[in-house]
């Protein structure tokens, strides 16, 4: 040993001890241990590795804070050991429950406890969200999805279409749809005329009001005047060769409407009288105490005073069959509402005529030759091919006049019953279909012709056939005779939604019947529809070819 090396050790050692007391200062500093850093400025061997000795549990600590947040292993654990240079403070271990709740949180998840018991778990009991088990019903994207492939599929037919056959569109030309000569105009006509029936009914009903008819007269005379509303314009479009089809429509439609209408307020008025009896009987016999003030007059119309033109009229021109006196009314006339619904209407309208002259007409000109060769399997495949676009104008119409038109002339008239429709896109059964895509029609099947029945005896099941039969022959009515041309399709198509109502209604539920209604209304009365007006074509405009 050399002369002065034993001075110097300690000095060496002394200075080791504050460097190693400098580090663990600094170790405990970053562990966030208060106790270490006040340890280690006491400095010197021992206190230096007291610090270390109490930077350890902090450090310790924190490793196990962050395995038992996010961890995927198990925590591991150093045993702990007081530094042998000096006693140092005491560090309290930390508690358990924090990580405990945290590992039972997360234990599906991964995530292990602090106590050293490994938990790996990650699965649990549960569906496929697919499944009708899981519960999960929210398809917004599959919705969205199936509409964009609608769009782009009849985004490429119509480019096809294009293509093809050009632009066919020609707004002038609908013009000749209404009119063949421009000197005759036998629908207007037919509309004007219309007045006669609507001021007979009145005049009957007044005349029934003070008693210079009686009651089996005037059922004669409203049951003549509503045969001659269906009778007398049928002849005329049938006697009428400048009257187009689109016209003759117009015209029978119009007064099948107004045949409904007056067959309400012919119904109305006879149970007004048939109250006013039973309530003049009442007086007579004198049942009952009599009030001081007498009875509380009404604010509304009360019979007769509703039979007037002015009445009359509104109930002609309202958005609905069935007869009040007093109708619900709205506040006032929205004059946005007004203007966007009349937008919708020539929008709308130029649309549909658009898609007839662009894709169905041709699809119906090139299916000719199928048809007169009875090729079948070409045959189903122009049907089908017919009846896409022709579902897409029925949706088309259906929001344009039960919409649009209905809610136009409510508003102009302050109608406040805005029920045209119901939800039938969510129909799950042929027969909610029929009760809620046209409730002005429902309602007065319902009211007059479905109550009637039941109250006099008959079954529900042949009061329901009967709806359906009467339905059938409105609807053959409006398209054989414009067309000039006798096929029961149309009476056949509504006859058979009463065997799909009883299967669909027996058989099917849920989503299964509603696309069974679906597939009913895209190949069911479409195509028969269709096979009309091909065979018009056919009838008419084959020579030409």
């Amino acid at each position: 040993m050399e002369p002065g090396a034993e001075g110097a050790e300690p000095e060496a050692l002394l200075a080791t001890g504050r460097e190693a007391a400098a580090v663990a200062a600094a170790a405990a500093a970053l562990a966030g241990s208060p106790a270490a850093a006040a340890a280690a400025a006491e400095g010197g061997g021992g206190g230096g590795a007291a610090a270390a000795a109490a930077a350890a549990p902090s450090a310790e600590d924190m490793g196990e804070r962050g395995q038992g947040a996010g961890a995927v292993g198990p925590p591991t654990h150093q045993p702990r050991r007081r530094a042998a240079g000096g006693p140092g403070p005491r560090q309290q271990p930390p508690s358990p429950e924090p990580n405990l709740r945290s590992a039972r949180q997360g234990a599906g998840d991964g995530a292990g406890p602090p106590d050293g018991r490994a938990d790996f778990r990650c699965h649990k009991l549960q569906d496929s969200l697919l499944s009708s088990a899981s519960g999960y019903s929210n398809y917004r994207g599959i919705l969205n999805w199936c509409v964009v492939m609608l769009v782009l599929s009849n985004a490429r037919l119509f480019l096809e279409n294009l293509i093809k056959y050009g632009i066919l569109v020609d707004p002038i030309q609908v013009i000749s749809l209404f009119l063949k000569d421009p000197y005759s105009w036998p629908s207007l006509c037919l509309v004007i005329g219309s007045n006669v029936f609507i001021l007979a009914a009145l005049h009957i009903e007044k005349r029934l009001a003070v008693g210079a008819l009686s009651e089996r007269s005037g059922t004669v005379l409203h049951t003549l005047n509503l045969l001659t509303i269906l009778c007398f314009p049928a002849w005329v479009v049938l006697a009428v060769t400048s009257i187009t089809p689109v016209g003759a429509v117009l015209a029978l439609g119009i007064h099948t409407i107004l045949f409904l209408k007056l067959f309400s307020f012919k119904d109305v008025n006879r149970w007004c009288r048939e109250k006013r009896q039973a309530k003049a009987v009442r007086t007579r016999s004198g049942s009952g105490p009599q009030k001081a003030n007498g009875d509380v007059a009404s604010s509304g119309v009360s019979y007769p005073a509703n039979l007037n033109c002015k009445d009359m009229y509104y109930f002609v021109f309202a958005p609905t069959l069935c007869y009040e006196l007093n109708f619900p009314r709205s506040p006032r006339i929205r004059k946005r509402f007004l203007l966007r619904r009349l937008f919708e209407m020539l929008f709308f309208l130029q649309l549909m005529v658009g898609l007839i002259q662009q894709w169905m007409v041709p699809t119906i000109q090139n299916s000719m030759k199928t048809f007169r060769d009875m090729d079948y399997s070409r045959i189903i495949e122009r049907l089908l091919k017919l009846a896409v676009p022709n579902h897409l104008i029925w949706l088309l119409f259906f929001y344009w006049f039960f919409h649009s038109t209905l809610n136009v002339m409510a508003e102009i008239l302050q109608f406040g019953d805005r029920e045209f429709y119901r939800d039938w896109w969510n129909s799950e059964s042929v027969t909610y279909f029929w009760q809620n895509w046209n409730i002005p029609v429902h309602k007065w099947c319902l009211r007059h012709f479905y109550k009637p029945m039941i109250k006099w005896g008959v079954g529900k099941w042949t009061a329901q056939v009967a709806v359906f039969l009467v339905s059938a022959f409105f609807h053959e009515y409006l398209v054989s005779v414009p067309l000039k041309m006798f096929r029961p399709w149309a009476f056949m198509g509504m006859a058979a939604q009463i065997p799909l109502a009883w299967f669909v209604g027996r058989f099917l539920r849920g989503n299964y019947g509603n696309a069974a209604v679906w597939i009913s209304l895209m190949i069911g009365q479409p195509v028969a529809v269709l096979m009309y007006v091909h065979d018009y074509y056919v009838l008419n405009y084959e020579g030409s070819q």
